[in-house]
């Protein structure tokens, strides 16, 4: 039996690593729960899950008989403590994945901005004390998948997106499409943070920095291509020519379990299968730079390093938050984040603190820039 906690288990990603949990209850012990604001929910993984430890933002007055709540950097670090489902939104999940790491443990990612505002501490720790990070994020997951069992060199990668609600919007009218439009994703069933970044493609750069660190493949090697249909989740080009590619239904209950399980593979029959007895189009198009202005900036800034990453992770954070909150228009995602990056003055970005820094500078300085 595995020894699970999931932080950010009230979020999308926690309540489907939970379904999982659900499935096979021989195979998995929930040691602890973490989330933000959504304590009633919460309380009732609780009382399902039955974890001794607890975290939330919103700590409650009073918790259940037996339970201990600690900081999620210690809860990860228990020594009864296997393997860490790292769902948080935003920084938040630094410092925990990295504790996790440097006790060794495993650690199934699927919060991107970890790994985009320190992917070479985040490798660094892996090498040094012995943890090891478990792809989640659908993409990098697939990518994984496709490399399993592989000794031979990579010649690129290419990270499929749908394009998201407006792939075919003409241009000119992004600036007036509203949240709720951007918030119909075509394909996936996803939190809101992660649904607007698909639309404005921040998304597939933070894919692309994730991959980068996670594969170690250079940025000159890997190319995002959309696919509208979402059925493959990504490939793999090899030294003479061979593609391999991951398919299934847009499901993150398939990647998580992946993780959970790795390396063997289990039937779960509430992850729908790809039916390939009936009829399937499988088609591809090129990324319009103009259509998604934040991916090339995002990528440029990852390229730039030191602590670039972490501002461009919160600027972006704090723009789609003012976008959904309606202080902003579509468009001016991209320019809240040009601008903060272009404020920006960089440090070396060689640990954690230094990298929270700038990522609480860029937090105060894009909710200035969103403001007008």
């Amino acid at each position: 039996m595995k020894n699970i906690v999931v932080l950010g288990s009230t979020g999308s990603i926690g309540c489907q690593t939970l379904d999982v949990v659900r499935a096979f209850p021989e195979d998995f012990h929930v040691v602890g729960l973490a989330a933000g604001n959504n304590r009633d929910l919460l309380l009732r993984q609780v009382e399902e899950f039955k974890p001794k430890y607890l975290y939330c933002t919103d700590r409650p007055s009073s918790l259940p008989n037996g339970i201990g709540f600690i900081p999620m950097d210690e809860m990860v670090a228990l020594e009864e403590v296997g393997i860490v489902m790292v769902a948080t939104m935003g920084s938040v999940g630094l410092v925990p994945t990295l504790s996790a790491l440097k006790h060794g443990k495993l650690v199934a990612l699927s919060n991107k901005e970890p790994i985009v505002m320190a992917g070479k501490i985040i490798k660094d720790y892996e090498a040094k004390y012995g943890g090891t990070v478990l792809p989640v994020d659908s993409e990098p997951s697939a990518i994984w998948q496709c490399m399993r069992g592989e000794d031979n060199p990579v010649r690129r990668l290419m990270i499929t997106g749908s394009g998201g609600p407006f792939r075919n919007t003409p241009v000119d009218e992004l600036a007036s499409v509203t949240p709720e439009l951007a918030l119909h994703h075509p394909t996936w069933t996803m939190g809101k943070k992660i649904t607007i970044d698909s639309a404005t493609m921040m998304n597939k750069a933070f894919e692309v920095i994730e991959s980068h660190w996670l594969f170690e493949v250079p940025w000159d090697k890997i190319e995002v291509v959309i696919h509208p249909q979402s059925t493959i989740h990504s490939m793999v080009e090899f030294e003479d020519g061979s593609i391999k590619a991951q398919m299934g239904p847009p499901d993150m209950r398939l990647p998580i379990q992946y993780a959970l399980f790795y390396p063997k593979r289990f039937f779960n029959d509430m992850i729908p299968k790809l039916d390939i007895s009936i009829s399937h189009s499988l088609t591809f198009q090129p990324m319009e730079s103009e259509r998604y202005p934040c991916f090339g900036l995002a990528v440029s800034a990852a390229q730039r390093g030191g602590t670039y990453p972490a501002v461009l992770s919160a600027a972006d954070e704090v723009a789609v938050g003012a976008f959904l909150g309606g202080k902003i228009g579509f468009t001016d995602i991209h320019r809240v984040v040009d601008q903060v990056l272009s404020d920006h003055k960089m440090m070396p970005g060689t640990d954690a603190e230094e990298l929270l820094e700038a990522d609480r500078w860029a937090v105060k300085r894009a909710g200035e820039v969103a403001s007008r």
